[in-house]
């Protein structure tokens, strides 16, 4: 009797410790669940689009250095609203990221409204050297104070006129025509020097105005127009190259406060990554892109006459001379 007492006591133990492990296991998987946060990024275009390479890169790149602690889960074609409205989110909290282009930003952080000046930039290679170098990187430190962190610039591209009335070759094309452009008062006041009547509209209505003729035409990089498929309700496609569209890669500061100091640097690093991805993408696009869109049943204006929309803004010049410091834009001008 007292061998089978001492054998069920041993059976029990056993029991116990098992008992005890399964508990442990269990514990550490719930654990384990609990310590991954999923990040919330959104933006306007489609996730096979430049602003889509770029924010898969980041998110890989974040999920590789916080060994899976940090994963993304990615909102495409403008799935949770507008460029405004998602910046808005982020400012709140209720998103997490947003890769957006410098069109709405300037409502929220003045100091970027400048590199949103038409023909500013020469070039990508001149308007990349501006936005890596100390003038870009200075902009950068001002968001804080407005309740987000610019993480990089990432890219959108130079800007191309399309409609569907005429070719443009020089303003006076554009005269009377009215074109979506973004709440942008840099952008419209260069415009409206063309003769443009611009229509301010949230990128999720556009392909719709388009379709319906609510405006004649829009404006935006070759990777968007290729993105949004606008060759289906646009006919005329011209090089005008008239403003370069940065873009930012958006986080809140509740979010960076949170992260440990590797894990900032996990996310920085993931944030050039994104932007070597970005601008490769937009490359190619630009490369390849003109030519699908002929083939897309589009009309294309290669060479417009760049010198004639230029002076059209001499007037428009002085008041940006004003708002932003001659010297300041000429810095911009003279990055070589």
């Amino acid at each position: 009797m007292r061998y089978k007492a001492r054998f069920t006591k041993f059976l029990m133990e056993i029991h116990m410790k098992k008992s005890l492990i399964a508990l442990s296991l269990l514990a550490a998987g719930i654990t384990g669940v609990q310590a991954q946060t999923i990040l919330k990024i959104g933006y306007a275009t489609t996730q096979a689009s430049h602003y889509g390479v770029g924010s898969t890169a980041f998110c890989d790149e974040v999920e590789k250095g916080t060994q899976g602690r940090y994963k993304c889960q990615q909102f495409p074609s403008s799935a949770l609203g507008g460029e405004r409205e998602m910046i808005e989110a982020v400012q709140l909290g209720t998103l997490d990221l947003v890769n957006t282009s410098t069109g709405p930003v300037g409502n929220f952080v003045p100091e970027v409204k400048i590199v949103d000046i038409p023909f500013l930039f020469r070039d990508y290679d001149h308007a990349r050297k501006v936005m890596d170098g100390p003038i870009g990187q200075d902009i950068l430190t001002k968001f804080p104070a407005k309740g987000l962190v610019a993480l990089s610039w990432t890219e959108n591209g130079f800007r191309h006129m399309t409609n569907s009335k005429h070719p443009i070759v020089k303003p006076e094309d554009a005269s009377g025509l009215k074109m979506r452009t973004m709440e942008n008062k840099v952008h419209m006041d260069g415009y409206r020097a063309f003769g443009i009547q611009p229509t301010p509209m949230a990128f999720p209505e556009v392909f719709g105005a388009l379709q319906q003729g609510t405006v004649d035409g829009q404006e935006n990089p070759i990777p968007v127009i290729l993105a949004s498929k606008f060759s289906q309700v646009q006919k005329h496609l011209s090089l005008t190259g008239h403003v370069y569209s940065p873009a930012l890669l958006i986080t809140s500061p509740r979010l960076m406060d949170k992260l440990s100091a590797a894990d900032k640097k996990v996310f920085y690093a993931a944030a050039k990554s994104a932007t070597v991805a970005q601008r490769k993408k937009v490359n190619e696009d630009e490369n390849n892109g003109i030519a699908q869109l002929e083939k897309d049943g589009m009309t294309v204006v290669r060479k417009v006459d760049g010198q004639a929309f230029r002076n059209a803004l001499r007037d428009v010049y002085v008041g940006y001379s004003k708002e932003f410091g001659a010297d300041n834009i000429r810095k911009i001008q003279n990055v070589k």
